[in-house]
């Protein structure tokens, strides 16, 4: 095998430092090149050949974490080792894989991706895990809608159970109202394809109980609260919580924490035909609490109440939902920092810093109790909307909270599920958001076996 090709992290005016031959300094200097964040530059060995790649990172005030996923995302197919300035070795190897990473399913010509020698001194099987977990949620959410509708899904999620040896069943169609599932039901019963609940579990019962509950939303046109075309235009990253908790579950499982984990994930296609649920609708929920529908287009937090409600009967230590929410996180807090409702403040700092560890940041935002009467109806206990435009993803989060509250540890992630500008180790498109932080979370709380 050949040897890899070094790949030189060089610091804005940091030449001196990053250990080149004098050919290759005098190259570097003729060509301008100085560290500059994003350049790359080949320089040559003494007879003409490649000896390594210069890859400028930047001012290091500023330098992202993952600094080495620009460096992946814009480098040739070929087999490359990290040198010079990059950083903390381990979110080095992961910001350099996830940059490599390419969604090419319906590309008829892939472009091969750069590989990585992992670095000395990091854990490469955990590397591994955080790396696959990322890689399962976005190649579902960059999968187009037509190829993956609730059935799909289904499928797909039933074969990641049966590969990690998980229990797996599903509740289906009507059977959602005889198994009293009355919200996921009414909200994907005018798909072409059936609504469904689908229930993983994997561990030692003994063990503490962990939940994790993903919204489905294989599409969302909006019900007949229709979204505009630029709203509809990348609904199909509305399965974007389920697709991130099964990035957790992989590496859950992959690591053998010791948890008892459930994995519930509810996936609907909120579709417009003859049997669409209404405005105006008044919903029972499993939990038996009434809900008035005053925007069919809040859906998410109603298939997720069934779920959230299902999980709470056998009482988890802790339950995390990850769901793409509202519109008004995004306004508030932008694509790239999910806002994080905790039932307690020392939960939510203790995932914080977790997120923060492993590059997967995390914004603490309150569950502001005053604004529960935005929820008010006045024929129904609750309603699932708002009563005007602000506070969208705090009034969510609590609409969620009615049916969490009596959870031992609960924590509520609101995630976009999409970069919508490349950046380090987040190419364009389906991205991955709270893995790594409840991974860490997780393995802080519990350790390993």
């Amino acid at each position: 095998m050949l040897a890899p090709i070094p790949l030189i992290h060089v610091e804005d005016k940091g030449l001196d430092a990053a250990g080149l031959t004098p050919l290759q300094r005098g190259f570097a200097e003729a060509a301008g090149f100085t560290g500059q964040r994003g350049r790359l530059l080949p320089v040559p060995n003494a007879e003409g050949g490649l000896a390594a790649m210069l890859f400028g990172v930047g001012p290091v005030a500023d330098r992202p974490a993952m600094v080495t996923g620009l460096a992946a995302a814009a480098l040739p197919p070929g087999r490359y080792a990290l040198a010079g300035a990059f950083g903390d070795p381990a979110l080095a190897a992961i910001g350099f894989r996830l940059g490599a990473y390419r969604f090419e399913t319906y590309r008829t010509a892939p472009h091969p991706a750069p590989e990585l020698e992992s670095p000395e001194g990091v854990d490469g099987a955990e590397i591994d895990r955080m790396v696959e977990g990322a890689i399962i949620a976005r190649d579902l959410i960059n999968t187009a809608p037509n190829d993956l509708g609730p059935a799909a899904l289904h499928a797909h999620v039933e074969a990641f159970a049966s590969a990690r040896g998980m229990r797996f069943s599903a509740i289906v169609g009507d059977e959602l109202l005889a198994q009293n599932f009355p919200m996921i039901h009414a909200v994907g019963r005018a798909g072409a394809e059936p609504p469904r609940l689908l229930d993983l579990a994997w561990g030692d019962p003994a063990d503490p109980k962990v939940t994790l509950v993903g919204k489905g939303v294989t599409f969302d046109t909006g019900g007949l609260d229709i979204k505009p075309p630029s709203g509809m235009l990348i609904m199909k990253k509305d399965m974007g919580g389920a697709a991130n908790i099964l990035g957790l579950a992989h590496a859950i499982v992959d690591a053998e924490l010791p948890v008892r984990l459930r994995v519930l994930l509810p996936v609907v296609e909120n579709a417009i035909s003859a049997s669409a649920f209404r405005p105006g609708d008044v919903l029972r929920s499993r939990a038996g609490v009434t809900v008035e529908i005053g925007n069919t287009d809040a859906e998410g937090r109603l298939i997720l109440a069934d779920a959230i409600a299902l999980a709470l009967e056998e009482d988890p230590d802790l339950l995390i939902d990850m769901a793409t929410l509202t519109g008004a996180a995004r306004v508030a807090l932008g694509p790239e920092l999910p806002p994080l409702y905790a039932s307690d403040e020392a939960l939510a700092r203790e995932m914080v810093e977790a997120g923060l560890a492993w590059d997967d940041p995390l914004w603490p935002m309150p569950l502001w109790l005053p604004y529960r009467q935005m929820l008010s109806s006045k024929i129904a206990d609750i309603n699932n909307a708002g009563s005007g435009s602000f506070a969208g993803s705090i009034t969510a989060a609590l609409f969620l909270r009615r049916f969490a509250e009596k959870a031992r540890a609960w924590l509520h992630l609101d995630i976009y599920g999409w970069a919508p500008e490349a950046r380090a180790g987040r190419p364009f498109g389906g991205t991955d958001q709270g893995i790594r932080a409840g991974y860490g979370l997780l393995k802080a709380r519990y350790g390993r076996r």
